[in-house]
């Protein structure tokens, strides 16, 4: 069928066919999910709920409708993330944008700002630091559901701090994060509030998947930054760099709080033992009851900070 009639065609195609033709590609494609899959890309192309999208499937798609839709169908059938196709997340009870350039926010990491959360008295002054901050995620979600917080996201990609910034600005909580580019912690040394004062918290979600285990992750994750991902030879490698850092800026029993992997918790342990700096807290399991996020406080005896453009530690 060519030109006007092809047209046609298309435009006399309903909702249901198309429904059922792309819960048909994306399971022979072994996506798990096919059918749910296929309605939320078709609620994302027309722009329905999937309530209203249900209630209307025997109203046509029009034409060019079902062609945005095949062609997120196709990429999705050949391992595109479905979130990076919407653009969205659900996170925390909040939706966020999310791009190429940010790793796709997870339940497991909604566990470590549950765990935070539930240490931290909502209305008191509350300053953090959420480092490697991505779509902005931990650091949009702790100012949200703590009034008196202020938070420093920072990241070492300027696409991800935008995709942040966005996403702050979108939940109404800009005024009360500082976006900074840098690596890790680094871009707080010369900050005069924070070498005065000390930080409440650190929180990270860094990059802990070792290196050699990047090749056998699912395809969808291996299309997600792999600067998101790559931990190094042993996956602690910014980790490694991390502790030192968050203990000269941490309050005398300040938080620490990251999110590693189950086999990463012994690891994890000795580096914070052999430091000396810190104090095991909790382990804290996700919610297939595999240890997840880490939490140690800054020992109690505190040492002299530095002033303002002094530097804090080496490395």
């Amino acid at each position: 069928m060519a030109g006007d009639e092809r047209n046609r065609g298309f435009a006399e195609v309903t909702l249901g066919e198309a429904l059922k033709e792309a819960t048909s590609r994306l399971r022979q494609a072994g996506v798990e999910e096919p059918r749910l899959e296929a309605e939320i890309l078709l609620a994302a192309v027309t722009g329905l709920t999937r309530p209203r999208l249900l209630a209307r499937l025997h109203e046509p798609v029009g034409a060019e409708n079902l062609r945005r839709y095949f062609r997120l169908v196709a990429r999705r059938s050949r391992g595109y993330p479905l979130q990076y196709l919407t653009g969205r997340q659900e996170f925390m009870g909040l939706t966020f944008k999310v791009t190429s350039d940010v790793l796709i926010p997870r339940g497991d990491t909604e566990v470590l700002v549950e765990a935070v959360l539930d240490r931290v008295a909502g209305e008191r002054p509350w300053r953090a630091a959420d480092v490697g901050t991505g779509s902005g995620a931990i650091a949009a979600s702790l100012a949200y559901y703590l009034p008196g917080a202020f938070i420093y996201a920072l990241d070492i990609s300027g696409a991800a701090l935008r995709v942040a910034a966005e996403n702050a600005r979108h939940l109404g909580v800009i005024d009360r994060i500082c976006f900074l580019q840098g690596d890790l912690l680094e871009p707080l040394l010369g900050l005069q509030e924070v070498g005065r004062y000390g930080l409440d918290a650190v929180v990270a979600n860094l990059p802990y998947i070792p290196t050699g285990e990047l090749r056998r992750l699912p395809r969808e994750v291996r299309r997600e930054p792999r600067a998101a991902l790559d931990g190094g030879p042993d996956g602690l490698e910014l980790y490694r760099r991390l502790l030192p850092q968050a203990a000269a800026l941490l309050k005398p029993g300040g938080l620490l709080a990251v999110e590693i992997s189950p086999e990463q918790v012994g690891a994890m342990s000795r580096l914070a033992a052999d430091l000396g700096d810190y104090t095991v807290e909790e382990i804290i399991e996700d919610y297939a009851g595999r240890p997840r996020c880490f939490l140690a406080r800054r020992r109690e005896e505190d040492r002299p900070r530095a002033g303002p453009g002094e530097k804090l530690f080496s490395g």
